[in-house]
């Protein structure tokens, strides 16, 4: 396993990390800890998650995959693992995490201890903003639209009160998720005298690679390093929705659950891909973490899995290079049809 350091921080990431969305949903708690263990054993030294995670999100689970993972954690050696966690803002509602999730002072501090208390750990390596306080088109919206502002906390007010926990030495370092190029650049403008942002982790895969347009020139000049969250896409980035019927997966299991990937041009996009894998000898899947891990930008590709068996192949792409030749007929088929998910 190849370690990266993350952003300017003195954090060396596993290329490859656990994602745990579906501990509490799709996964048990044995399940969980297995695949823990077989991440773990493979050398990934980094597991993020999320306090209102399992996904989708609901009252009854919030808050479940963090209690696997702090029953996990209890048993391992702490220092030689990076836990990032992340705290859940307005846009979505979720009252049942807070009556109304905000990123100020108070909250933050709510939202900490509570996953400090389910992770069992005295600190978080990586505390992130899951996604902001302000107005920003996510999750498949791609337009900003000036109407939807809202009301927001002030960035500055914002790095203020995390300041008050990495001082505390409860956070060791923040980063952000599903981020704007204007986001990036004011957390950056404000860090002087504040924690800085090391980290951004947002959606990047073969069939959204909106982050190379104006994030990684903003994450390049601010030494931002990218998590780059569901490299296969939900799922189309292995194929399983090509079969007829398809094979069960989160977009079967979950109608209406991520919006992002039920576009025009996604399975014509996944049918090429499959066939440019297959005659590399590559499974679909493989081949479109290879790519993730490969960009210059990136620190670390974050893997979710629903069983083992899916976790042992993702985990393999950590041995696969990709040749000139197989990234060149990657893009060609990203000329025809670019960021059809994003």
């Amino acid at each position: 396993m190849e370690y990266r350091q993350l952003g300017e921080s003195d954090l060396k990431v596993s290329a490859l990390a656990l994602g745990t969305m579906t501990f509490g949903c799709q996964n048990n708690e044995q399940q969980a800890h297995a695949q823990l263990d077989l991440a773990l054993s493979a050398g990934v030294n980094f597991i993020d998650t999320a306090e209102m995670y399992p996904v989708p999100p609901n009252k009854e689970s919030a808050g479940l995959s963090e209690i696997y993972i702090g029953n996990w954690l209890k048993r391992q050696q702490r220092d030689q693992l990076i836990i990032a966690t992340k705290i859940a803002g307005p846009a979505r509602g979720f009252s049942w995490i807070r009556e109304q999730p905000r990123i100020e002072k108070s909250q933050i501090i709510a939202a900490l201890e509570g996953s400090l208390t389910r992770l069992q750990t005295d600190y978080i390596d990586l505390y992130q903003i899951h996604w902001p306080d302000r107005y920003v088109p996510i999750f498949g919206a791609t337009s900003y639209e000036v109407s939807l502002q809202r009301d927001c906390i002030p960035i500055e007010e914002q790095l203020s009160a995390l300041a008050c926990l990495v001082h505390a030495g409860k956070v060791r370092h923040i980063g952000l998720s599903n981020e704007t190029p204007w986001g990036v650049s004011e957390f950056l403008r404000h860090a002087p005298g504040l924690p800085k942002i090391v980290s951004i982790q947002n959606a990047y895969h073969l069939m959204n690679r909106s982050f190379e347009t104006g994030l990684a020139e903003v994450c390049h000049h601010g030494k931002v390093g990218l998590l780059a969250y569901s490299p296969l896409a939900f799922g189309h980035l292995t194929g399983k929705y090509l079969q007829e019927p398809p094979i069960p997966g989160r977009v079967t299991l979950f109608p209406g659950f991520g919006v992002r990937y039920q576009k025009p041009c996604v399975a014509a996009a996944s049918r090429e891909y499959v066939r440019i894998a297959q005659d590399a000898g590559l499974s679909l899947a493989q081949m479109a973490l290879a790519f993730a891990r490969s960009r210059w930008f990136t620190s670390s590709v974050i893997l979710g899995a629903s069983n083992v068996q899916q976790l042992q192949e993702n985990l393999r792409s950590a041995e696969i290079t990709l040749s000139v030749e197989l990234l060149k007929l990657i893009e060609s088929v990203h000329g025809r049809y670019p960021n059809p998910a994003p």
